[in-house]
């Protein structure tokens, strides 16, 4: 008899033995989920109809407070001001993010124990939206953080790894309560060694029950949204917040079958093959209000080493 069977009247074996006992299984796991930073720091703003306008102001140039009067003397005329808006303002539609799921319902009848086929399918078929929703909040041609920078608020690397003086740069260009910096984890690392070369090791914080290193005070949020092509990459410093004519997440709330905030899942039916069918929507954007609200530091090179005495 062979050696993992228990013959009779022999010693139980361990491999026949296991035939009795119950597995226990984990629910499956995907190494794609990431803490998804962006999404949770950035203000979100709810929206009517799946539009956003942005109202702005007509900027004649520069700040120009010489028709106002500080402590006008008795009896002068007192001078006239008006604020011109523009006569097109910029208009942000959600984007869908969506996808299908199928299960067949034969698999979801008889292998539910202990974990349920459908809700599993779901939930990292949800999982994956939600990756590609942070995606679209950086890549988005139309709003995606990294291509909504005017020309004025784009700078480049002065040696190419990312340096202090690059980042108190992108510093001048969003002073008004910058909110946090967002880099790729290759760029940070980088970053930190530029920083240990000068002898000023970045201060760390806690925040969202996670580390994060500080730079003047503001977080460093570490995204693999933001890629690295030939050891280069892009970090952004965003404010965020409408208060603050910063950059907001939009959402519309209210959607049929929503689970979230403006993610729906709904059950599409059963088709001829017995396939159960589940339509995944996330509707979302991002608007910037004023051009300072967000910076960019290009060319950022993510190659550079040191060698430390």
């Amino acid at each position: 008899m062979a050696d993992n069977k228990a013959a009779v009247g022999g010693q139980l074996t361990e491999a026949a033995a296991r035939n009795l006992a119950t597995t226990t299984k984990s629910i499956p796991q995907w190494d794609g989920i990431t803490p998804r930073f962006l999404v949770n720091l950035l203000e979100w703003h709810p929206v009517e109809a799946g539009v956003y306008r942005v109202n702005r102001v007509i900027d004649p140039g520069g700040v120009d407070t010489t028709d106002i009067k500080c402590d006008p003397e008795d009896g002068v005329e007192l001078p006239q001001t008006s604020v011109s808006y523009e006569e097109e303002p910029r208009e942000y539609t959600l984007n869908a993010v969506t996808t299908t799921v199928e299960v067949q319902t034969r698999m979801s009848d008889l292998f539910r124990s202990p974990h349920d086929q459908v809700r599993e399918q779901l939930r990292l078929s949800v999982e994956r939206v939600k990756e590609r929703q942070e995606d679209q909040l950086v890549n988005n041609a139309e709003y995606g953080l990294l291509n909504q920078p005017v020309k004025s608020q784009r700078i480049k690397t002065r040696t190419g790894a990312p340096t202090p003086d690059d980042f108190d740069e992108l510093i001048t260009k969003v002073w008004k309560h910058p909110s946090f910096f967002l880099a790729h984890p290759l760029a940070i690392a980088a970053f930190g060694r530029e920083c240990t070369k000068r002898g000023v090791p970045p201060v760390a914080i806690n925040l969202l029950g996670a580390q994060f290193i500080t730079w003047r005070g503001i977080p460093i949020i570490p995204t693999d949204k933001l890629e690295v092509k030939a050891n280069k990459t892009n970090i952004l410093l965003v404010r965020s917040g409408v208060e603050k004519q910063g950059v907001v997440g939009l959402f519309q709330p209210g959607v049929a079958g929503e689970v979230n905030p403006s993610l729906s899942v709904r059950f599409m039916g059963i088709n001829q093959k017995a396939q159960a069918s589940y339509l995944i929507s996330l509707y979302c954007s991002a608007a910037v209000h004023t051009d300072d609200a967000i910076a960019v530091l290009e060319g950022v090179e993510v190659d550079h080493y040191h060698e430390y005495n």
